[in-house]
């Protein structure tokens, strides 16, 4: 059995002590067989098998997924599935193939259930615009798959049309098995908002917002636009999804800002001006990702994000670092 077969096996069932020991298993395999990678690696000199612990892993640059076909062990499949990131059409949007779809899928679903229970509870809807617009996103492609598994009778995806949501809002309510989770980008909640104000079809939600103006709005800090939106869909928090194009592995905000991951997805954080003093115990900094289930891709991101950590493994997004373009999720300047 394979390295690949053998890893992706015993996933599901990862503990946190053992997320360690696991990404410096992934490390050495994609030191070797994911190209821009291990030529990244051998470009700052840096022997693999002198890597021992996570703090040592130099952590690959967002911005490869954008200029490089970031894949590992490339020779042996061919990318059955792109997701892009968001962006205009003069900005250069990330590239990720995908070797095997539904491990995207059955992922996300697992994380998902393991925060907010079975996806046959819930109805999913969405408000997406640039997204369905732009296509091959992975955030529409997961909320597609939500909506399928969980049964529900409803249409997911409303793009521009408010009355159309709020009716099927409506309609959804009515079930007493099945609670309602509106996904929305979070210039989309606002213009919504804007239109209906507290409505009653809006309230009673478990509203998730994605992030991003995308140039439609400016840009607010989480708290200011979570305390716009409570006064259209009531005072529960709002809640949120920290994922990107470059992940696989998605991590929630119950409302307070504070990002809670499962053990495949790993939080370090980096002086902002030295990337490679990557730190346990920095209390913030620049927001480094290990997403053990980018297997088929890279699994160690040097983001442009910047991050809070608290005592109990939960982080706070503060903004973005200086001259990194707007773009995906959760990117609030």
């Amino acid at each position: 059995m394979s390295f690949r077969q053998t890893y992706l096996r015993a996933l599901p069932q990862l503990t946190v002590e053992q997320a360690e020991e696991t990404a410096l298993a992934l490390f050495r395999y994609q030191a070797v067989h994911c190209p821009p990678y291990a030529t990244y690696l051998a470009q700052l000199g840096r022997d693999p098998q002198a890597v021992q612990q996570l703090t040592d892993i130099p952590f690959l640059p967002i911005e490869f997924f954008k200029t490089h076909d970031v894949r590992t062990e490339p020779h042996a499949w061919e990318g059955q599935e792109l997701f892009l990131s968001s962006g205009t059409t003069l900005q250069q949007r990330s590239r990720h193939q995908l070797r095997d779809p539904q491990l995207y899928r059955d992922n996300a679903a697992r994380i998902f259930e393991q925060y907010y229970g079975p996806l046959t509870s819930w109805t999913f809807l969405a408000l997406l615009p640039s997204y369905l617009e732009q296509g091959n996103s992975s955030l529409v492609a997961m909320i597609d798959d939500f909506a399928r598994r969980s049964g529900q009778m409803h249409e997911a995806f409303f793009l521009r049309d408010h009355a159309a949501l709020l009716a099927t809002l409506a309609e959804a309510k009515r079930d007493p098995n099945r609670r309602i989770m509106l996904f929305g980008v979070s210039y989309a909640l606002l213009d919504l908002a804007a239109e209906y104000g507290p409505a009653p079809e809006l309230q009673d939600l478990t509203v998730l917002e994605t992030g991003g103006m995308k140039g439609r709005r400016r840009e607010m800090i989480r708290e200011e636009l979570h305390q716009e939106l409570q006064q259209a869909f009531g005072p529960n928090g709002i809640h949120s999804e920290y994922g990107m194009t470059e992940l696989l592995s998605q991590a929630y905000s119950f409302g307070d800002g504070r990002f809670h991951a499962s053990a495949q997805l790993r939080i370090l954080l980096r002086d902002p001006s030295d990337p490679f003093a990557v730190s346990n115990n920095r209390p913030d900094g620049a927001l480094n990702v290990i997403d053990l289930a980018n297997v088929d891709s890279c699994a160690f991101i040097e983001t442009k994000d910047l991050a809070r950590m608290h005592p109990d493994g939960s982080f706070e997004v503060l903004g973005r670092m200086d001259n990194s373009d707007v773009r995906g999720c959760n990117q609030m300047a």
